[in-house]
């Protein structure tokens, strides 16, 4: 009986102390299997941006302050890497063949419509152009940003007129100063012979060369080409090319046979521009708005003999003097890297640039004109109402022509033209060279 007694009060006890330890213990909570709530894809991304020296935007100080500001209002880093057009194509489409294309590329159609769109490799934009967008933006400027498909591989920011330049000094020397309007910046194709003429007889040298080394600066020598007596370069739907007009063909037999026009196969536009800072040319065919603004714009390294007022921009000669200018305009594209939050974010990237309250200070970095007279309400028409050369370049923008740099196989079509030059400068016969050349180029627009 005692036995059984203290087997039932070590049980009891048993029971009291587990109880006890049940009445202690604290539950432990369930794990917390939900996800912490994200921010936003575009305020968390890092993008890069490659950009060709378009102005400002191709000095790093100026695009650290641009991309400082939009990093501050949106929390996107923006990481720049800046091209040279020696090699800048180049690299690009090293990255692309390493799938390493960069998220954004500034520059212009020919490049990012006519090359890399057309190939496939940019994203399409047409759903950041809205009515009221289409209606502010430059008709001619959006259209060369926007392929037959419709679709629109680029967002436009500026927009200028190529022109050419003189030597104020060297013209007046020669006496040839009276065969320009100094106040329109226009001249005649008889009155540009007769300059030639006079700048030879004095100097007894070559006053002005058709560069064809390579495609830099071409749109200096279509535009001289084109426009001395009326020709043309491609068709108007921008499906094949018009070299062989009649007055290209008078065109270029006229250079061709002026004494002080020399063709040169050794030179470039940047290289022909070098040669006139240093007063060797009297004057150059590959100018716009950029060199005139600074001349160290162009990155030459040339020690200049002329400088400012020494240089005068005029439009190319023309029979009536009303020429048709080449355009350049800029603006930025997306490469499709199929990352859908980067290409969001650098959609926000180009809207702040190109149609917002800070557009203003990216048309200005660029120091061209704006595509648009306002952004989201933002007046943009005075940008330039305090930069005297500004206004006074403004002159030559009504003669702002079809911007063709969309055309069907513009690459081999760029290509196609200097090697033409180059043959013409060393002799060959030019109505049949045109032809060889015009037909390559328009075998590449058809394939």
């Amino acid at each position: 009986m005692k036995k059984m007694k203290r087997i039932l009060a070590l049980a009891m006890a048993l029971v009291m102390v587990m109880a006890l330890a049940a009445c202690g213990s604290k539950e432990e909570p369930a794990p917390d299997t939900s996800t912490p709530e994200e921010p936003s894809a575009a305020a968390t991304q890092e993008i890069t941006l490659w950009t060709y020296p378009i102005g400002g935007w191709g000095q790093e100080d100026v695009v650290n302050e641009l991309t400082a500001a939009f990093e501050a209002d949106t929390g996107i880093k923006v990481n720049v890497e800046y091209l040279a057009y020696a090699d800048g194509d180049d690299k690009v489409n090293a990255a692309i063949t390493a799938g390493n294309a960069p998220d954004l590329i500034m520059e212009g159609p020919e490049r990012l419509v006519a090359n890399w769109g057309v190939k496939g490799y940019m994203v399409d934009l047409a759903d950041m152009l809205d009515d009221t967008d289409k209606a502010e933006i430059n008709a001619a400027t959006l259209a060369s940003c926007t392929n037959a498909e419709g679709k629109v591989y680029e967002y436009p920011l500026v927009m200028t007129a190529h022109c050419m330049a003189i030597n104020k000094n060297a013209f007046e020397e020669a006496g040839a100063l009276q065969y320009v309007d100094l106040e329109n910046h226009t001249w005649t194709t008889e009155n540009f012979i007769k300059a030639v003429e006079a700048l030879y007889a004095t100097y007894g040298q070559t006053v002005g060369t058709v560069f064809c080394a390579g495609q830099g600066g071409d749109q200096g020598t279509r535009a001289l080409i084109n426009n001395l007596y009326g020709g043309t370069f491609t068709t108007p739907e921008h499906d094949g090319y018009t070299w062989n007009d009649p007055e290209n063909i008078q065109a270029l037999e006229l250079l061709k046979g002026m004494d002080g026009i020399e063709f040169d196969a050794s030179l470039q536009g940047g290289d022909e521009i070098v040669k006139f800072y240093q007063g060797i040319l009297k004057m150059a065919f590959c100018w716009n708005i950029a060199q005139q603004l600074d001349p160290n714009a162009a990155g030459t390294g040339a020690e200049k003999t002329i400088t400012g007022d020494d240089i005068v921009f005029m439009s190319f000669p023309s029979e009536t003097g009303e020429s048709q200018l080449c355009g350049g305009v800029w603006g930025f594209g997306i490469f499709d890297n199929g990352d859908a939050a980067k290409i969001e974010a650098a959609k926000t990237f180009i809207k702040y640039m190109c149609d917002s309250e800070h557009t203003a200070d990216a048309v200005e970095a660029a120091k061209y004109f704006a595509v648009r007279d306002t952004a989201e309400g933002a007046d943009l028409t005075g940008i330039w109402a305090d930069e005297p050369i500004m206004a006074e370049y403004n002159k030559l923008m009504p003669y702002l022509g079809d911007l063709y740099q969309v055309s069907a196989g513009w690459a081999q079509a760029r290509t196609s033209w200097w090697n033409m030059l180059q043959d013409i400068g060393e002799g060959a016969d030019i109505a049949s060279t045109v032809e060889t050349f015009m037909a390559e180029a328009n075998a590449a627009a058809a394939g």
